[in-house]
């Protein structure tokens, strides 16, 4: 068995990695924003296209929510202290419920404003306001598969909130390309398509967002970790010498890293020494074997046959 200090070198060097694969993420999609946002807004106003300044206000938000998750990930690598004995990893998983609702609440109120332009003058935008919208559908599905791919392999609530977002403004970002290149051919309705484009666009965004919050909250009300995990943290645990079952296991996730709650089975015969010996060997072995566990607690139950 190794020693403790290893196993913490050993996470930590992992734990790191984990971090940093998340921030760049997050700051790939910094990047992108900005230049999209520039883009949207000087197609929109030049071709006066409400559907592309929609798209342009949720970049906006994008914006604010890459930095507000790349500030999460850096407080969640905080180490514990006598307020936050279970460290700041929520950091993370709050930073995802903010995006969520940053998305739901942006689009909301501008699909709002979009629809009181029904009321008035409508104009065909031009056709560049469908190009640009077509290079930002291109350029939001790249950066979709990058931080979807980077949420998957490290289970990030906050990266996964994000890789949403950026697919939601690719589909409406689609949308409105093919609405507004569409619209010229369309005779009397070619002024509606591009406020109805916009409108639909803000529905779809909100609708994602509240997907996102619901899938966040369950997390940060410390739902059981998925069965893959549960499964590991079992079989690693029975495989330790003198455990013969594992009675009660409880793993939440939090933010990047996890927190194990396990009672385990020992014989009744032994002293308390002894059971107190195997319930750090589960423990050690667990750190070891799990980099991204944060902390276990170790119950010891007498086993009966």
């Amino acid at each position: 068995m190794q020693s403790p200090s290893k196993r913490d070198e050993a996470s930590l060097a992992v734990r790191q990695r984990v971090y940093v694969d998340a921030s760049r993420a997050a700051v790939w999609g910094l990047g992108v924003n900005m230049l999209l946002v520039g883009m949207k807004l000087f197609g929109g106003i030049a071709t006066g296209s409400a559907a592309l300044i929609a798209d342009a206000v949720n970049s906006i938000g994008d914006v604010a929510s890459a930095i507000a998750v790349r500030g999460a990930l850096s407080v969640a690598q905080l180490e514990e202290d006598d307020d936050h004995p279970y460290g700041h990893t929520k950091a993370e998983s709050i930073a995802g419920l903010c995006v969520a609702l940053l998305v739901a609440f942006s689009a909301g109120l501008f699909a709002l404003e979009t629809a009181k332009r029904f009321g008035g003058e409508l104009k065909v935008p031009g056709m560049l306001a469908g190009v640009l919208a077509a290079v930002c559908a291109v350029v939001k599905e790249t950066i979709y598969r990058y931080t979807n791919r980077v949420s998957k392999r490290l289970d990030s609530s906050a990266l996964r909130a994000a890789a949403w977002d950026h697919r939601s403004d690719a589909w409406a970002s689609a949308g409105v390309a093919i609405s507004l290149l569409a619209a010229p051919y369309m005779g009397k309705w070619a002024p509606y398509v591009d406020p109805m484009a916009a409108v639909c666009v803000c529905i779809m965004l909100v609708v994602t967002g509240i997907r996102i919050f619901s899938s966040t909250a369950r997390e940060l009300m410390d739902q059981q970790a998925s069965d893959d995990i549960v499964d590991r943290v079992r079989e690693l645990s029975s495989t330790v010498d003198g455990v013969q079952d594992v009675e009660k296991l409880r793993v939440r996730k939090s933010g990047l890293e996890y927190f194990i709650e396990i009672h385990v089975e020992v014989e009744g015969h032994i002293t308390v020494a002894e059971g107190h010996r195997i319930g750090h060997h589960v423990k050690d072995h667990l750190l070891i074997q799990m980099p991204r566990v944060r902390d276990v607690h170790v119950h010891i139950e007498p086993h009966e046959e």
